[in-house]
């Protein structure tokens, strides 16, 4: 499976083709999934264009990513630089009147079992972000919970591409005999390296402009959707 992340926390400058506004999300969705992406991740965003749960924003969003690409699952952001309070970011969810079909919980962040365990209530899906070199994934497996995730996303935060395939190997180590599916991805100038080990692995991966700016090449992306393309030339099955 081959997500697509199409915007993550980044600001307007950072690119002119990110999207922000649901609109922009819907397009940037629709040419991914045609592009071959199965799977959205998105980071709904207020009116100063940062990232929000608040379910207003939430809600405009998924209903709009939706309505470009039914049938295609929608998740969004949970993460602890949306309000440092685990217990907002779970009131906020609670509110939720517009349900993504998952959310990413970060378990490295205080509070990581508070918002799963909201989300389980909600009966929003769990993608559970371990990112490497942190005590996320100890944290995580000793959840009471942990079976009940959809998916685990094995976030390699090394970004130097000699060393980010020995933080690909310890990670998954750290996973070993863990029976949910695991999604392995890089980002920055790792993003393709760790992409193509996924597919060596036959794990799920993805790709976005949250993750990298730029082709294999180094030339800079026109769009996630050029990202999503891109991959399938690196050995994804079409």
């Amino acid at each position: 499976m081959l997500q697509v992340c199409l915007n993550g926390a980044l600001p307007r400058s950072a690119s002119e083709h990110l999207p922000f506004t649901p609109a922009e999300l819907a397009e940037a969705a629709r040419a991914a999934v045609e592009a071959g992406a199965q799977d959205v991740h998105i980071h709904p965003k207020d009116l100063r264009d940062e990232d929000t749960l608040s379910p207003e924003h939430v809600g405009a969003a998924v209903e709009a990513v939706r309505a470009a690409v039914p049938g295609v699952p929608v998740g969004v952001t949970t993460g602890d630089w949306i309000d440092p309070s685990p217990q907002v970011r779970a009131d906020l969810i609670r509110s939720w009147t517009v349900l993504p079909d998952h959310a990413s919980v970060n378990w490295h962040e205080d509070g990581a079992e508070l918002i799963a365990e909201t989300l389980l209530d909600k009966g929003v899906g769990i993608e559970a972000g371990l990112f490497s070199g942190t005590e996320g994934t100890k944290r995580f497996l000793n959840w009471p919970q942990a079976h009940r995730v959809t998916r685990v996303l094995a976030e390699i935060t090394d970004t130097d591409p000699a060393t980010a395939p020995a933080a690909v190997e310890a990670a998954l180590e750290e996973l070993t005999g863990f029976d949910r599916p695991v999604l392995l991805h890089g980002e920055g100038d790792a993003a393709w390296v760790v992409l193509r080990i996924a597919l060596a692995r036959g794990l799920d991966t993805r790709i976005g402009l949250e993750d990298t700016l730029v082709l294999p090449d180094g030339e800079p992306a026109t769009g996630s959707f050029e990202l999503v393309r891109t991959a399938f030339t690196c050995g994804l099955p079409g």
